[in-house]
């Protein structure tokens, strides 16, 4: 019985209730019927004789949570909430003890006792870290029934707390403190205190109606509230607000207790809020700066590293011998190493320098100590350096004094070796304690002050980061992985790129007569050309290691996946072999085993790893299905709900779904009937088989048809069914009835004895099967035609009687065994002809089974393509797959662990309206369309199932079927109602197998009886009776459903709710908005959805309160009803909105495990049967700890839309599988990395929950929770047996915005005090691992970048100084130093080590051969272009995050991208981070082609520069390539007048930037206003790059006439000041007289036109001025006013008043018009000519073509006339 059908109740008694009616546990509720709920409830009504609260009434029904209510002034809807909370859990935690407790009807003690430990171990560990005795007072020896009481009142205590904080639960040290001085006030009144001052019993401090909320929450709301105002919407440097974890670190010291006390007091410091002046609280713990320099601090270790091994390798290397051992036997080179001891001393001298640089805010009053360590921290550091210095001069002096390496000299140097062992010692003893890592674990969990006195010095002491370590099997694992990678670097560095560096550098230092073609400021500069030519070097060298780590992982990732099985099963072909194993598969993984007591041993381990290969390989009598075992029916059943999901999905139709389902068994069939597709052909191969072993005995012909199970069960189950057809459409009790059954009763009889071959003729059976095909084919039509069918008969009866036999029978003989009739008689009438009796055409069982007979007697081809949707055959085999994997066993529902699903939503779709499907775009596509070719098959089986429904014409989706074809359309597109359907698959898999659990084998055995007759009925009669609504309603309840005896949706719902937090639906109801009836809809069809929202309630003037509100939609009332309003201390969002979101919403979930599902997300049926499964991993140990976050693969399911979505999901798919599976197993640092994660809920609740909220800091808030979980000495695990859909961007500006977010963010990372403790506190291998994997991965891209734009103005250097000249005239040897650096570039670009990850997964789970063609296709489509672009993406935002800030949320959008972008949208989304800098480099190369002796030789040239190249046109092309009709001749030109409108329009103060070019050229340089003074340093310094073109072309001009004089560079400024005057002139003649005396205006122009031209006439005369140098000189200037109007955005603030401001900005838009000009060269050269458009749609869609799409005439918008 449904929820739904349940009688109504009374409305005395109705309180509207979440999951259960607690109030009232007498009703009518299946929930209810588990005595562990009414147990855990008499509980908690157990006040017994606790002091009542004095001012107001006690009732009787009240509990321990009214009674807390009353005291300390908690909400009463909180208090409804946390009941609700706390009965569920505790009641599941009952269910789940094993063996089950004496009393049932009790509270167990244990399971109290468990979930307070587990509740409260944050608190207990603040309580021992602050040295502050816990004021939990409960001895854990004896069991008083007060102490049952007082433990639930303690738990019920923080829960109540937790549930009111608001804002406060990111602060969870703060919740620490405000429950210890509550608990203590608890304390009081228990023990029965008396108030000193007044003599009564103790009261609370605080107490009254929402007392809690005003007096403790408001207070510490106000202050974060106020500092997040005073961050001016986050642009304030960090370091001059407290974000949330500076106030929630003010609780990990003693001072909280000094300065706050209890009650809080409000004028303490703590409350002195940033804004205001005098003493204030500052930042604690961590002080945030933006700096470049926080990658060095927090990762010190590595970089200490890659230095000093440099330095080693080039002392060694300069030496010239083949291998470093050679030079190694030198002394001389022995000492010169020593000197990396400088060199370590002081990079440890410039840590200090920066901690002290960086950190000083956090030094005040109350915490000196920091101050005085960071000083003594430099200091030392300092006299280190001159200690070696020292040490290092008496070696050389000694040497020097005695002339050789006398034993004088040896011993200085054992002098120092034993300083430097010294300096040494603090890393050696981290090496010890990294060999034996739980000693580690133990000092730093150990809150003893002798630790923290010996640790001092080393680190500052934190409350998160302590017993980081793991275990020591997972030491070895992912220190060997480090070693192996380290080992590879090192010597391809040695070998590859330092060794052959050196015999250049030395000649070309020696190199004297240089001729340099310029002025040379430094005399002597051949040093800086060696330096250039090793800079790109060096960069990469600092680099490479992501290189290796990338190459190492892929393959440590494969086999990681080989041994967890994965891929095994990967087309129909496999899976066809291994379909027999799956019932005992399903069995043994998804049906839970009766739990015997010592289940947890070692023995059964081993059975189970016994058991998983003999079903994996089929080893073993694994036991053959036959028809009537309970394991065969319980597999049906879920195999063919999961099939009838796929036909509602319409990812199957009707005929797939008939061939896929295993029937259920009738007509007294003998083995088990298989899926048609699996028997396909069988039967004709077994004819086969039989017509070559003509004479063969019974026994060979039977084994050689049994090899295969199929043919075996194929031949029995033909034979079966057409006995039973025979004997069931002939009339009984006629003469041809029982000779039909005598003759079949003579088969048995032969076959029983043996003698089939010897009895019967075989050559006859093709005959026999023709005209059994013959007959069902007319049984199968839709009129059928009994004299046909009777003819049939007789030819069958003909057959048999005259060649069937072996020895020819007379009719006499025939008549005696009963096989012809009797009388002579009525052979005068045909046989058959008065007996055929055809069953009803509306028998549909019967006509099922024929059809299906049918189809195993017929089809010849084997059905790889079944079925034919690839998405389908994906599902099947990925479950199939996943079936054969290593999962914990699953419990039954009732002991499972429950879960919550939270989504926070915003304002995105929900479903598509009538007018978005029907809306057509610029090309005339609209959705429908466009869907309609992208899912072709799908459409059709739509189009299939409404027909079936009862539709009769198409245009019917338009009005009465409308709402199908929008739920059809949505759950194709990124809307919530794909997310909701996918996630409440999960309550219809709890429903299903909570029945499976119960049901006895009887149940099941009818059941599947049943539904087999049911299904079909159900399908037919669809139309007629049922009224719309509960059609629909029908169709979201699966057949399965009407087996259940209502107890199911009780167990369902106390395992299951899903939560959306819809943040704005209050205010969408308000405004009538479309979105808020969708999500009404929503939880009208899904009785497990809540949604949580804001409401905002104005009172009085301007005054507003906040609440967060619980909804669920009752069936009984038929309207959506409020469950909880809990009172919020002001507005919700005060840090970044998806964190906030998810955190009001997160006290309406329940359950030990929450996942988060972000709304861009899908979940499968036949997945969501494995989640109980999933949740046992809870238990599981791996390594040291339990896990706490439980890591799921994704499947990107966007791929397929086009070749872009394509890349993009390939690059996504290795990194959430491969790139996952690595870092949780060997690497272990696995942090979070997005959605489908299951948290353990108490143990993030109690620790800050599942993501950060600062604002910008935070911007990328899931990976905070990883960062928190592992700081706070949690396990990521990654478990690839289940997966969840994702959907990403599709369009390449939204993937661009993507990628620029998630750069932003990891920018915003470098910053944080995560990354620094990470990058402290984990040991260094871990701490490689996680740098390589988050923010080190960016930085390293940058470098890449970086690398390119070195090694190319190296060269430009080079040529323009006249260096490259002399050296090649002089030698050939510099050429090496040449190929070296060419090398480096070859090795970088080759961008094939990054995608290698990609082809290693892909053909681990698709087969190398695909793997290979699918990268192939990648290339033919320009995958690497547009890598290389989103390369840039990262590097740009990466770096200028990082220099300047300004990361902000990007909201991507989740449409469909088929719409043409215009050229000024990509331009102002790409000409900052891309054009100019493609253009840049374009120029650089341009000026070495043309300046550069070595660009003489083309050959040389193009393998110098050509990776170069490459990447300038990826980063001009890629925009239009991979833009729709991005090479359309009449596009183009129009987007050209459009780019032209915009860049010259004016337009009002409210003009956006996608009107005018001067509001984006603003909003272009929003990050120079936030940036610090460093950062501003830092541009102008980078901007200087832009003079150096003028410095070094000048003096190749000719009108220098060779000259190197420096007066030829400030004589060419002239011509710079020259051209801004003649530009200012005209300016101002134009704004003068333009209008109304133009002719002064002309004038003007004619006279400066004149002098122009004399002046160049005087020039020719005079000078050695050419034509030609008009041109060359261009390279030269245009480069510096770029550079002027950079440097000129930086002193914006001086500028912009002045009059020079104005000239500015004109000169910055002519160069936006020049840049916008070259980029649109190319492009529109490409639309000009003939068959680049249609080539371009052919590599945009590639993917869509071969599967038959017409896309050109989506994208041409070019309809067929069939459509219209």
């Amino acid at each position: 019985m449904s929820l739904r059908q349940r009688p109504s109740r009374a409305h005395s008694e109705f309180e509207p209730y979440n999951i259960i009616p607690i109030h009232n546990l007498l009703a009518d509720h299946p929930s209810l019927r588990f005595p562990e709920v009414r147990a855990v409830t008499t509980a908690l009504r157990a006040v017994g004789d606790l002091r009542k609260p004095p001012y107001s009434r006690w009732e009787p029904q009240m509990d321990l949570l009214d009674w807390l209510a009353i005291f300390f002034g908690f909400q009463t809807d909180n208090v409804r909430n946390q009941r609700e909370h706390l009965v569920l859990h505790l009641a599941n935690a009952q269910m789940r003890l094993s063996p089950p407790p004496d009393n049932i009807d009790a509270l167990d003690a244990a399971v109290l006792r468990k979930f307070r430990r587990k509740l409260l171990r944050n608190y207990t560990t603040w309580c021992s870290y602050l040295g502050k005795k816990s004021n939990i007072w409960i001895s854990d020896r004896t069991q008083a029934a007060s102490e049952h009481r007082r433990e639930l009142l303690y738990v019920s205590l923080y829960l109540l707390v937790w549930g009111e904080s608001a804002n406060l639960r990111f602060v969870p040290e703060c919740i620490c403190f405000i429950f210890h001085n509550m608990a203590m006030e608890l304390n009081k009144i228990l023990e029965g205190y008396i108030d000193e001052n007044t003599g009564q019993p103790v009261m609370p401090s605080i107490s009254g109606e929402n007392a809690f909320l005003n007096y403790v929450v408001k207070p510490i709301y106000e202050t974060i509230r106020a500092e997040v105002e005073s961050s001016k919407n986050g642009t304030a440097p960090h370091s001059v607000w407290r974000n949330y974890d500076d106030i929630n670190e003010y609780f990990w010291s003693k001072r909280c207790f000094q300065k706050l006390q209890w009650p809080i007091k409000l004028d303490s410091t703590f409350f002195v809020t940033t804004g205001r002046v005098g003493r204030h609280v500052g930042k604690t713990g961590f002080v945030e700066q933006r700096s470049f320099w926080n990658l060095f601090r927090s990762f010190d270790r590595l970089w200490v590293m890659l230095v000093l091994f440099l330095q080693a390798a080039i002392i060694v290397a300069w030496e010239g011998k083949d291998y470093p051992w050679q030079a190694w036997k030198s002394r001389y080179v022995q000492v010169r190493v020593l000197t990396v001891f400088f060199t370590w001393s002081g990079l440890r001298f410039l840590k200090s320098l920066l901690d002290a640089g960086m950190q000083y805010n956090l030094v005040s009053r109350e915490t000196l100590g920091l101050g005085v360590r960071m000083v003594m921290k430099s200091v030392v550091a300092a006299i280190w350096i001159v200690v070696f210095g020292v040490f290092y001069g008496r070696i050389w002096s000694q040497k020097n004094a005695d002339g050789r390496w006398s034993p004088e000299a040896d011993r200085r140097v054992v002098t120092f070796l034993e300083v430097a062992l010294v300096f040494v010692l603090p890393e050696l003893l981290a090496v010890a304690l990294f060999i034996i890592p739980w000693i580690r674990n133990f000092l730093e969990e150990t809150n003893w002050r002798i630790f923290y006195m010996l640790s001092w010095w080393f680190q500052s002491r934190t409350f998160v980061g302590r017993g980081l370590r793991e275990g020591l099997v997972d030491n070895i694992k992912y220190t060997l992985f480090w070693v192996l990678v380290l080992a590879t670097k090192f010597c391809f560095s040695y070998f590859l790129q330092i060794k052959p560096m050196i015999a250049p550098s030395k000649v070309m230092l020696k190199q004297t007569d240089v001729h340099y073609q310029w002025y040379q400021l430094f005399k002597n500069s051949n040093r800086l050309a060696v330096g250039l030519l090793w800079l790109p070097v060096i960069l990469i060298y600092l680099m490479d290691i992501q290189i290796w780590y990338s190459i190492y992982s892929s393959f440590v990732g494969a086999a990681v996946g080989l041994f967890q099985h994965i891929g095994e099963i990967r087309n129909i072909e496999q899976l066809r072999l291994r379909f027999q194993f799956f019932a005992s598969a399903i069995q043994f993984n998804l049906m839970p085993e009766e739990q015997l007591l010592n289940s947890r041993g070692m023995r059964n381990k081993f059975k189970d790893a016994i058991h998983r290969l003999k079903l994996r390989y089929g080893l073993g009598r694994h036991k053959k299905l036959e028809s009537n075992q309970v394991e065969a029916n319980k597999f049906a059943l879920i195999w063919n709900e999961i099939i009838s999901i796929f036909r509602e999905e319409d990812i199957i139709s009707d005929h797939e779904h008939e061939l896929l389902e295993l029937p259920q068994n009738s007509w007294n069939v003998r083995v088990i009937r298989w899926p048609c597709f699996l028997l396909c052909n069988e039967l004709l191969l077994a004819l086969s088989q039989a017509k070559e072993l003509v004479d063969a005995p019974d026994k060979w012909i039977w084994y050689k048809i049994s090899k295969n199970e199929y043919r075996r069960c194929a031949v029995i189950e033909v034979y079966d069914c057409i006995r039973h057809l025979l004997l069931e459409i002939i009339k009984r009790n006629t003469e041809e009835h029982s000779i039909m059954t005598i003759f079949f009763q003579e088969i048995d009889h032969s076959i029983q004895i043996e003698r089939f071959t010897k009895t019967f003729n075989m050559t006859v059976l093709p005959q026999l099967h023709a005209q059994l095909i013959k007959l069902v084919q007319l049984l199968n039509k839709p009129k059928k035609d009994p004299s046909q069918v009777v003819n049939t008969l007789q030819a069958l009866y003909e057959i048999a009687k005259r060649d069937l036999f072996k020895e020819k029978k007379s009719i006499e003989q025939l008549r005696e065994d009963g096989l012809a009739p009797r009388s002579p008689a009525s052979t005068q009438g045909l046989l058959f002809e008065n007996a055929v009796n055809l069953p009803d055409p509306n028998n549909e069982t019967f006509y099922r089974q024929v059809r299906r007979l049918h189809t195993i007697l017929t089809s010849r081809d084997s059905m790889h393509n079944i079925p034919v949707n690839l998405e389908a055959r994906r599902r099947i085999a990925f479950f199939s797959n996943s079936l054969f994997m290593n999962m914990p066993h699953a419990p039954q529902v009732e002991k499972m662990m429950a879960f919550s699903v939270l989504t926070p939503y915003y304002s995105e779709e929900v479903l598509f309206g009538k007018e978005q499907l029907r809306t057509e775009n610029e090309d005339g596509v609209s959705i429908t369309y466009y869907l309609q070719t992208i899912y072709a098959d799908e459409w059709t089986n739509f189009i299939e199932r409404m027909r079936r429904e009862g539709m009769v014409k198409e245009e019917e989706l338009w009005t009465t079927r409308l709402r199908d074809l929008r739920l059809w359309a949505s759950y194709r597109g990124q809307t919530l109602a794909r997310t909701v359907r996918g996630m409440m698959y999960y309550y219809r898999a709890l429903k299903m197998l909570a029945f499976l659990d119960s049901a006895s084998e009887m149940d099941i055995r009818e059941g599947s009886r049943e539904l087999g007759s049911m299904r079909r009925d159900a399908l037919d009669g669809y139309s007629s009776e049922r009224s719309l609504s509960s059609r629909s309603l029908g169709r979201t309840s699966s057949s399965v459903n009407l087996l259940f005896k209502g107890h199911e949706y009780g167990t369902a719902l106390m395992k299951f709710t899903y939560v959306v937090a819809c943040q704005i639906y209050g205010t969408q109801k308000a405004k009538k908005d479309p979105h808020a009836d969708e999500i009404l809809s929503l939880m009208k069809d899904n009785e497990a959805l809540r949604v949580a929202y804001v409401d905002e309630v104005s009172t009085g003037r301007d005054g507003k309160e906040y609440y967060s509100v619980l909804v669920k939609y009752d069936h009984q009332l038929q309207k959506e009803v409020e469950i909880y309003r809990i009172k919020l201390p002001g507005p919700l969002k005060l840090g970044e909105g998806k964190p906030e979101n998810q955190n009001h919403a997160i006290i309406f979930t329940r359950g030990d495990a929450v996942q988060t599902i972000d709304m861009n997300q899908d979940n499968y049926f036949e997945e969501a049967l494995k989640m109980r499964n999933l949740l046992e991993e809870f238990r599981h140990n791996y390594g040291i700890r339990k896990p706490t976050i439980l890591g799921v693969r994704e499947h990107i399911f966007t791929g397929s839309v086009s070749s872009l979505a394509w890349f993009m999901s390939a690059q996504e798919t290795s990194f959430v599988t491969l790139g996952q599976r690595v870092l949780a197993n060997p690497l272990k640092v696995r942090m979070h990395y997005g959605h489908p994660d299951v948290f353990d809920r108490f143990w993030f609740l109690t620790r800050g929950g599942i993501s950060k909220a600062s604002r910008v800091i935070n911007i990328s808030e899931d990976i905070f929770a990883g960062f928190n979980c592992t700081l706070r000495g949690g396990n990521v695990t990654h478990h690839e047996y289940i997966q969840v859909g994702k959907g990403r961007d599709v369009g390449l500006n939204q993937v661009s915005m993507f990628e620029a977010k998630v750069a932003s963010g990891n920018g915003e990372q470098v910053l944080s005090r995560d990354v620094y403790r990470l990058g402290h506190r984990l040991d260094f291998f871990r701490m490689l691992s996680f740098f390589y994997t988050t923010v080190g991965f960016f930085f390293n891209t940058m470098m890449v970048v970086l690398t390119v734009y070195a090694f190319l103005w190296g060269r430009l250097y080079l040529a323009l100084s006249g260096f490259e000249d002399s050296v090649l005239a002089d030698d050939t040897k510099s050429n090496a130093a040449l190929v070296t650096v060419l090398n480096q570039q070859f090795i970088i670009q080759l961008g094939l080590f990054t995608a290698l990850p990609m082809i290693v997964e892909n053909s681990l789970e698709h087969g190398f051969l695909n793997a290979i063609w699918d990268f192939l296709t990648m290339q033919l489509q320009l995958s690497s272009v547009f890598y290389t672009f989103s390369m840039g993406t990262r590097a740009h935002y990466f770096g200028r995050t990082i220099l300047h800030g300004g990361a902000k949320y990007r909201a991507t959008g989740r449409g469909f991208v088929v719409q043409h972008k215009s050229f000024a949208e990509n331009y102002r989304l790409y000409a900052r981070s891309h054009f100019v800098k493609a253009i840049e480099l374009g120029l650089i190369l341009i000026v070495y082609a043309s300046h550069s002796p070595v660009a003489g030789n083309s050959f040389v040239y193009i393998a110098m520069t050509i990776t170069s190249w490459f990447l300038v046109v990826s980063w001009i092309m890629t925009p239009f390539v991979f833009n729709p009709s991005g090479f359309d001749w009449l596009k183009t030109v129009y987007d050209f007048d459009d780019f032209m409108n915009w860049i010259w329009y004016y337009g009002s103060v409210f003009a956006k930037s996608e009107q005018s070019w001067e509001r984006w050229w603003y909003e272009e340089q929003d990050h120079l206003r936030t940036t610090g003074f460093w950062g501003k340093i830092l541009e102008i310094i980078l901007d200087l790059r832009f003079f150096f073109f003028q410095y070094g072309i000048v003096y190749q001009l000719h009108i220098a006439a060779g000259s190197t004089s420096i007066a030829v560079y400030l004589l060419s400024w002239i011509y710079v000041f020259v051209a801004f005057g003649i530009y200012v002139v005209i300016v101002y003649a134009r704004d003068k007289y333009a209008a109304k005396e133009h002719i002064y205006y002309r004038l003007v122009q004619f006279l400066v036109i004149i002098l122009v031209i004399l002046v160049t006439i005087a020039l020719l005369e005079f000078t050695d001025f050419t034509f030609i140098d008009i041109f060359t000189s261009l390279l030269a200037f245009v480069p510096t006013g770029w550079g002027m109007i950079l440097i000129a955005q930086v002193f914006r603030p001086l500028l912009q008043h002045t009059i020079l401001w104005d000239s500015v900005v004109s000169v910055a838009r002519l160069y936006d018009i020049i840049f916008g000009v070259i980029i649109m060269v190319p492009v529109a050269l490409l639309s000009w000519l003939p068959g680049f458009q249609s080539m371009q749609t052919r590599i945009l869609f590639n993917e869509a073509f071969s599967r038959g799409l017409r896309i050109f005439q989506i994208v041409t918008g070019k309809k067929s006339k069939v459509d219209s």
